[in-house]
């Protein structure tokens, strides 16, 4: 009797291999969701907490966040500042000159304090354009973490303002008055951070490392320093650089009367914080400053910072505005004031200008 052929029915068949797919998917499910399971456990979702503000092109920035941030990077590039200058081995040398001549000075405090400063705000804020006074050596990296903590005095007075990464800029001057500095005036001294938001200078922070002294402001926000309350209009005490002095004398008498006051000094941070109210014994009282040449604006972004937030002024010397965006230059001097009429005294002052491009 012959073989009977023997013929699979195709309904037959795609029952077997549905079966086949069924067996499959118990045995592998588990492992797969298992290993799906350890993946979202060890990466971090976007924008999780620990992922932090303003970490990609396009995030937000908490600026209540980036205040507290740059009141720590503050007070650490200070200690490092303080710490060289105790040590006195500040290994100063010539840098480059100023456009009026002088010799600019580089020290390790400077170094250092940049180090701690901009590694620290670009740990915190990755995606946050980040512009400072002394180059980042990038083989010099070091790894500075915030603890994301708050402090209490920013958080009662601050509530949290979010704004696009990519409109932020950070200014830091990780050593003001470095000329002072390495002759031992440590009451010029100050570290700064500032941020800009579209070029608007909307937090300033300067530290005295010597003092332990610290003010912060942030423009429609809150501050932990004051104007003072009283200020000589007709014959104001003018504070002015000490290398300039001289070109700003003969001008100001003549504008303010002989017993107009000049008061030099050094550091711009230290200018500003002259014209408030700070519980400062080494600190000297202005009623306006002044400076008439060609200035940086890391040396002065975190001071109009503080005078806006408190109601004050700080301009060129014929009243524009200074932008922190472009170039990190500011061409025409600069006026500061606060409680005054801030136009009157540019009107009063319109030979200042013309050495400002000098």
């Amino acid at each position: 009797m012959a073989p009977m052929g023997i013929r699979l029915s195709p309904l037959g068949m795609a029952v077997f291999c549905l079966l086949g797919l069924g067996v499959l998917y118990h045995l592998y499910s588990g492992f797969l969701a298992g290993r799906f399971a350890f993946f979202m456990l060890s990466e971090p979702a976007a924008g999780g907490p620990d992922t932090p503000r303003g970490s990609a092109p396009g995030g937000a920035v908490d600026l209540r966040e980036l205040l507290a941030v740059s009141v720590l990077a503050a007070a650490r590039g200070g200690e490092e500042v303080k710490r060289v200058r105790e040590g006195n081995v500040l290994n100063a040398k010539a840098k480059g000159k100023t456009r009026e001549g002088a010799e600019e000075q580089l020290t390790s405090g400077d170094l250092l304090s940049n180090r701690r400063m901009f590694y620290l705000l670009k740990g915190a804020f990755p995606a946050v354009q980040i512009n400072s006074e002394e180059r980042v050596d990038t083989a010099d990296q070091e790894t500075v973490s915030w603890d994301r903590s708050i402090p209490e005095d920013i958080k009662q007075k601050v509530q949290p303002k979010e704004v696009p990464a990519e409109s932020v800029t950070v200014w830091i001057d990780p050593l003001d008055a470095t000329q002072e500095y390495t002759e031992d005036l440590r009451q010029y001294v100050t570290t700064m951070v500032c941020v800009a938001v579209n070029g608007k200078p909307v937090i300033g922070v300067i530290h005295k490392p010597f003092s332990a002294y610290t003010a912060w402001a942030m423009v429609d926000g809150g501050s932990n320093v004051k104007a003072r309350s009283s200020y000589n209009v007709k014959t104001p005490r003018i504070i002015v650089s000490r290398s300039h002095a001289g070109k700003v004398e003969q001008v100001a008498r003549q504008t303010f009367g002989n017993k107009t006051v000049i008061i030099p000094a050094g550091g711009a941070g230290y200018k500003v914080l002259a014209l408030l109210d700070v519980a400062e014994k080494n600190q000297e009282e202005a009623d306006v400053y002044i400076h008439v040449t060609y200035i940086k604006k890391w040396d002065i972004c975190a001071g109009n910072a503080v005078l806006r937030a408190l109601g004050g002024h700080m301009t060129t010397l014929t009243g524009e505005e200074i932008s922190y965006t472009g170039s990190d230059g500011n061409e025409g001097g600069l006026i500061a004031s606060i409680n005054m009429d801030h136009k009157a005294l540019i009107e009063k002052l319109p030979d200042l200008e013309k050495t400002s491009h000098k």
